[in-house]
């Protein structure tokens, strides 16, 4: 048993604590060196030294009744399922697993990653496979990640981005079971689902179990955008869904399960450990960031609205310090765009669109949340474009899915005439996605 983490602290999961509604005022801060998982799990604790997750700690209530349990906080349900079997792991910065320190009689939250917290009980992590801007979460949109080794464990790391976005017959020959666990954020074009429909398909295809650890969809209070069609499919579209899904990721591998949307309608052995507490009205403030440049729930829940951009000559603020918060660009008009910016190169944004030029846009950071999709950034930019030639790029065709936006916005219509044309497709998709719900 590994585990020389903690000194002079007690480590109990958050689990237990809320279940039993309240703690114990300790009486005594030199508390006991021991780490308390339930009457089954139990691990003796070092003196050696504090761990870089202490680092990270953030106070608590003590009746934190409303607390959300992640699939990842569940581990009474899938550790016993790891038990002398060979693990890989699906895995980037966001898989924590979220557990309450009580050291000189206060609470604190920790985040101990999956990774380190399956590890320290000796099951056989073979590999570790990592999704669009790696295993730490720090590459830029679209770069290139290499294969590698986490210096921590030493466990050897795979990237399922680039050329290599199915985990092959090879990768997965030591592997018995396959645990995925990653923080979405609801919408179509973020890249972490369609890493999860290949994934289900290669352990489909090679007969391994894949579980699924959910986590809140911080999107997941509306539904809303035009359906993918299938001739616009790609690794940023793969399914036809409207843009913002409105799902978890635990539902949304029951859906591509359920809908035969696997390669050959093949079925990938399944399970989902659901969370607790949850609804998709509940609110959710991410304390990590799903990726570089969605640094805080702003920028989450204007993504969808925005990412739009992505595929014009319009800047989203990638290379600034308000990613996804704002828009503009040189070419828009700077007496009507008053506010100003100048991208340049920053973690997540090595060379950013219009790096080193002045852009005259929308500071958008005191916007009200979003419980819809906004076209009217995107509809007034190409009105007030200078060059509406090349306003528009071929991205913008796989971002929408659909050719028809790209023609409403050129012909002049406004957002509730584009947006009366989805409507019918929706009403089929939410009668589909019902069928696969977990939380109300």
């Amino acid at each position: 048993m590994r585990v020389s983490f903690f000194k002079n602290i007690v480590f109990i999961p958050i689990l237990g604590l809320i279940c039993c509604g309240s703690t114990t005022e300790q009486k005594n801060d030199s508390i006991g060196n021991s780490l308390i998982f339930n009457t089954t799990l139990h691990a003796s604790v070092s003196n050696n030294q504090l761990a870089d997750t202490l680092l990270v700690g953030r106070s608590i209530s003590k009746k934190s009744s409303s607390h959300i349990f992640t699939g990842a906080n569940q581990w009474q349900e899938y550790m016993p399922l790891l038990k002398d079997k060979n693990v890989g792991i699906v895995a980037n910065q966001t898989s924590v697993v979220n557990d309450t320190l009580a050291y000189k009689n206060t609470l604190r939250v920790v985040d101990v990653h999956l990774v380190d917290f399956i590890y320290e009980f000796d099951n056989t992590i073979t590999k570790v496979f990592a999704p669009e801007h790696g295993f730490r979460g720090t590459a830029d949109a679209g770069e290139a990640i290499k294969d590698g080794i986490d210096l921590k464990t030493g466990i050897p790391i795979i990237s399922l981005y680039g050329t290599n976005k199915k985990p092959s017959k090879e990768q997965l020959k030591d592997i018995d079971i396959m645990i995925f666990d990653i923080q979405d954020v609801g919408a179509r074009f973020y890249t972490y689902i369609s890493t999860l429909h290949y994934v289900m398909e290669a352990c489909a295809e090679n007969g391994i179990e894949l579980v699924v650890l959910d986590r809140p969809n911080p999107n997941s209070h509306y539904v809303d955008g035009p359906i993918l069609e299938s001739q616009h499919t790609s690794f940023v579209g793969m399914h036809p869904v409207p843009i913002v899904h409105g799902m978890t990721i635990g539902e949304y591998a029951q859906m591509i399960n359920g809908e035969g949307w696997l390669k050959n309608q093949i079925q990938c052995k399944l399970r989902v450990v659901a969370m607790k507490n949850y609804t998709h009205q509940t609110p959710y403030s991410l304390s990590i960031k799903p990726s570089p440049n969605l640094p805080n729930d702003l920028a989450i829940n204007l993504y969808p609205s925005l990412c739009l951009f992505e595929g014009t000559s319009i800047s989203v603020g990638r290379g600034t310090q308000k990613q996804f918060q704002l828009f503009g660009a040189p070419t828009l008009p700077q007496e009507t765009y008053t506010y100003s910016f100048t991208p340049v190169a920053n973690q997540g944004a090595k060379n950013p669109k219009f790096k080193a030029q002045d852009c005259f846009g929308i500071d958008l950071s005191s916007t009200k949340k979003l419980y819809g999709l906004n076209l009217n950034w995107l509809l007034d930019a190409y009105r007030d474009s200078q060059n509406k030639k090349d306003f528009f790029n071929s991205f913008f065709l796989k971002l929408s899915g659909t050719s028809l936006l790209q023609e409403q916005i050129q012909q002049g219509f406004t957002q509730q005439q584009i947006k009366n044309t989805w409507q019918q497709g929706l009403q089929t998709y939410k009668a589909m996605r019902k069928n696969y719900l977990l939380y109300k």
